[in-house]
């Protein structure tokens, strides 16, 4: 099975996600997120596909998060201005995303991977 990771390929928590997944035996498409954030239109789709809140998308301990004060400013804006503001910047984007169309994960948990992406 096919996933898409949307990560950086310099963050260590991305790698060990997509080493997991390579070893479970998933062939993977990897999308750079400081390269490329996703659009609007595929953030709101893996935000429903998740089921998360969008806080859970953001990246709260970078630095562009705290630069900006985003912990003050998101409360006051829509989804729709969080999803905007999210696709302007890949940094903002917790990492890694993974889905296969169906399913997301936002982050790696071990746990939370088994339980999703261990029966392929």
């Amino acid at each position: 099975m096919k996933l898409t990771v949307l990560h950086y390929p310099k963050c260590g928590t991305c790698r060990k996600a997509v080493k997991w997944l390579k070893e479970k035996g998933y062939e993977l498409e990897l999308v750079d997120l400081f390269e490329a954030a996703p659009s609007p239109l595929v953030l709101a789709d893996l935000l429903q596909k998740s089921g998360l809140d969008i806080k859970k998308f953001f990246n709260t301990s970078g630095e562009v998060y705290k630069e900006m004060n985003l912990k003050d400013k998101l409360p006051q804006m829509s989804v729709q201005d969080q999803i905007d503001l999210l696709s302007s910047n890949g940094r903002l984007v917790k990492r890694p995303i993974v889905t296969d169309g169906t399913q997301v994960t936002v982050g790696f948990k071990e746990e939370e991977f088994t339980s999703v992406w261990s029966g392929q």
